[in-house]
């Protein structure tokens, strides 16, 4: 039997992959791709924990844009172009 992967293990494995496409798209000067993959990860994220935690009923959230360190980064290659 195998053990279930902790939930701060599958939002780890997440978040390194959405940080190698923006900075991808940075890369290619791509910076709404690289501002929409921030988002995308925003909202992949939250749905994974509500689905681990039961809470999907709570979803979608009604937000506010955050300032994540990805968004930051996305932000700093629109800045710097």
């Amino acid at each position: 039997m195998t053990t279930p992967r902790r939930l701060i293990d599958e939002l780890n494995d997440l978040h390194a992959e959405y940080v190698d496409q923006v900075n991808r798209a940075i890369a290619e000067d791509d910076e709404v791709l690289a501002y929409r993959l921030a988002e995308d990860y925003d909202t992949e994220a939250v749905q994974l924990v509500a689905e681990r935690e039961g809470k999907t009923h709570l979803l979608p959230l009604r937000r506010r844009t955050w300032d994540t360190p990805l968004r930051r980064l996305a932000k700093r290659s629109r800045d710097v172009a």
